[in-house]
């Protein structure tokens, strides 16, 4: 499938396809790929919203109803929705001979899915993002627009952390952090020296059964400890991934010094000159004691400095360390449409309690 918007391989895409996270299924019919999955509303809410509506009368029994099979254009292992390409086939509503227009699309977005689903979004639009051509923001505007002329809510997404990779050295970098953070990271690092990191390529003989079943471990034990639980990937998933030797994957592997004992790994990409992290898993509580995190930020930067790589792309999650880290941020929109008029109504006037980083990112 010719798509737009890829910061990481499209192999990944490929392998969410076939390895879907669980509880979710492929959607065909769209010229991007799709699925379906069971959402909690309450996912992205603000904290203070989320607890507003626990203290509401009667909240665990009337609170299932806020769990709802929603059709997703998108997935949940690329930074940016994939968007149809500039070979993608025309939508039926397009003048003939034309090119995939973003208002055709939109159409047929609002069709397929609006048509099948109370709930239809198209997740994580890119918002004037530094890491993609002129051409595919100019796609994503557009489409933003034409998701909004067809009557979807256009929401606030994430804060995409990244790194631009113009210091000379890790010294250069750590001298632009205020002294403070400065200060304290260095303190946090002083832990490498009970740390010994491989590297694999994805591919590699090294990564056999056992191994992928010792990083599935972790990664389960940092999914258990997240906020969010959306989309648990599968063994199958990883198993596909780490043993994909084509697609540029990058595996560093830490391990305690002293004993072997395994304390965490972390995928990453390279890709279009870039390394994109990917996923990671951590052994607790050793990692946290011996600031893995902050360990694996550090190597990740200079992995890309050695190897003259342009970006760091961080990802998703925890984005006030990211920014005492020195990280830089890009947003997106999700396009939402709610098909029953009276909830759509509802949905735009509570709208704000759903762009925690957005409000976080203008306050700081």
């Amino acid at each position: 499938m010719d798509c737009r918007n890829l910061v990481e391989p499209g192999a990944l895409v490929a392998h969410f396809q076939a390895h879907p996270p669980e509880g979710f299924a492929p959607v065909a019919g769209l010229a991007a790929p799709a699925f379906e999955a069971p959402f909690d509303l309450l996912t992205t809410a603000d904290d203070a919203f989320k607890a507003r509506l626990r203290r509401l009368p009667l909240y665990q029994h009337w609170s299932r109803w806020l769990r709802v099979r929603t059709g997703f254009v998108g997935t949940t292992v690329t930074e940016y929705a994939p968007l149809p390409g500039a070979a993608a086939a025309p939508a039926a509503s397009d003048p003939p001979g034309t090119q995939r227009s973003a208002a055709g699309f939109a159409r047929e977005v609002r069709r397929v899915l609006g048509g099948r689903f109370r709930l239809a979004i198209v997740k994580d639009i890119p918002q004037d993002s530094p890491l993609l051509s002129d051409a595919d923001n100019a796609y994503a505007r557009a489409l933003a627009q034409a998701c909004a002329d067809e009557g979807f809510l256009l929401v606030e997404g994430q804060a995409l952390a990244y790194v631009p990779i113009d210091f000379a050295s890790i010294d250069a970098y750590l001298a632009r952090l205020s002294p403070s953070r400065r200060q304290n990271l260095r303190r946090k690092l002083r832990s490498r020296a009970e740390v010994a990191v491989q590297v694999l390529p994805t591919g590699s003989p090294a990564l056999d059964d056992g191994r992928i079943a010792a990083y599935y471990a972790l990664y389960e034990g940092v999914y258990a400890q997240s906020e969010v639980h959306f989309d648990r990937l599968t063994p199958a998933f990883f198993s596909a991934l780490l043993r994909d030797a084509e697609a540029g994957g990058v595996v560093f592997e830490y391990r305690r010094r002293s004993t072997g004992a395994l304390l965490g790994w972390n995928l990453c990409y390279r890709h279009q000159g870039r390394l994109v992290d990917k996923y990671i898993g951590l052994a607790y509580p050793d990692a946290r004691a011996l600031n893995l995190y902050f360990v694996s930020w550090v190597e990740n930067l200079e992995y890309a400095l050695r190897e003259g790589l342009t970006h760091y792309v961080a990802g998703w999650t925890d984005p006030e360390v990211k920014r005492s880290l020195g990280a830089r941020f890009t947003f997106t929109r999700h396009a939402v449409y709610v098909r029953q008029p009276v909830l759509r109504a509802l949905a735009r006037r509570l709208v704000r309690h759903f762009e925690s980083d957005r409000q976080w990112h203008e306050a700081t």
